[in-house]
């Protein structure tokens, strides 16, 4: 390789270093091409909500007897994960699910398993997410449910995972089926996890993942404890859940959490009642100016009801639609 051949190269993959961009095709001397970003294929929304219970028959009490959501299909362990339940499902709607694992062994260990959002492209959103100097898998193993995803880890040590509905797949087959009037909600509009750097949480969901701020606000007027993210091709949101600090199991529960949507909180509220639901909260009216009612499942997680709409002006900032 000669003097100029080796700039050029070594010009070529600094760019792409500093780019955080892959190469599409590989340069050579005799027709060198341009480096091509990664495109970022489409994030939709909340594809489900990973949980871990140490109780299945209570968890199954709140999440069907009260919430009205039914059990469509679970997955047994594999051969080299042991024997057994690894997960059950209970459907919100044909791209909405909470995952249930029966695998809270401690009282301290924390309920959230995942979160999950979907996508149209699984490798491309791998090749995107490596592209930009994100942790990925090698490849895509065979998912047991048939869809295509992968997990990654953000910067609050939270595992997030990206699926792709794929045609044949438990869900895929099952759509349309599994959504009875029982549900006291079909969407499920956000997740909340705890975020201790918010700088450093934007950098990979704003920045990296092109989630776009919603709203954000704080018990006070001039504080800021939540922040809406949304999802860059949907309505749905992550809520990053700030100033937390040491929390216990319970308060864990309260900070990592699913909302679920609803038109009317008073219906919602009176049919938890009247299903058995037992809790001294009533529904408020929040600082983002919306109705809510907050539920808790039997290890604490915390399942709001939510108005998507607000009644009244938001606090500390306006909702950006």
């Amino acid at each position: 390789m000669n003097a100029q051949t080796l700039a050029l190269t070594r010009g070529i993959l600094l760019a792409a270093l500093l780019t955080g961009t892959s190469l599409t095709q590989a340069a050579s001397p005799e027709s060198p091409q341009p480096a091509t970003a990664v495109a970022r294929p489409a994030i939709v929304g909340v594809a489900h909500i990973g949980l871990k219970t140490d109780n299945l028959a209570a968890a199954r009490k709140f999440y069907t007897g009260v919430l009205g959501f039914q059990e469509p299909f679970s997955l047994d362990k594999t051969p080299d994960e042991g024997t057994g339940l690894l997960l059950t499902y209970f459907k919100v709607n044909d791209h909405q699910y909470i995952e249930m694992f029966p695998e809270l062994t401690d009282p301290k260990m924390d309920r959230l398993s995942h979160i999950s959002f979907e996508t149209t492209d699984a490798e491309q959103m791998r090749a995107y997410l490596g592209s930009r100097g994100v942790k990925v898998p090698e490849k895509l193993e065979p998912m047991q449910d048939g869809n295509r995803g992968f997990d990654v880890i953000d910067p609050d040590g939270h595992d997030v995972e990206f699926v792709e509905f794929r045609p044949g797949s438990l869900h895929k087959r099952n759509f349309g089926k599994f959504l009875p009037d029982t549900r006291i909600s079909t969407r499920i509009i956000h997740v909340g996890v705890v975020v201790k750097d918010r700088a450093a949480a934007d950098r990979f969901y704003k920045d990296i993942l092109g989630f776009k701020l919603q709203w954000q606000g704080g018990m006070k007027n001039k504080g800021t404890d939540w922040v809406a993210m949304r999802v860059p091709d949907g309505t749905d949101w992550l809520e990053y859940m700030l100033n937390v600090n040491n929390p216990d199991p319970h308060e864990l529960g309260v900070m990592h959490h699913l909302s679920l949507g609803v038109p009317s909180i008073q219906d919602g509220y009176k049919l938890a009642l009247k299903r058995g639901y037992q809790g001294k909260e009533k529904p408020q009216i929040g600082r983002d100016g919306k109705w809510q009612y907050n539920l808790y499942d039997p290890n604490f997680t915390r399942v709001e009801l939510m108005e998507p709409k607000p009644v009244q002006k938001p606090c500390c900032s306006p909702i950006i639609e």
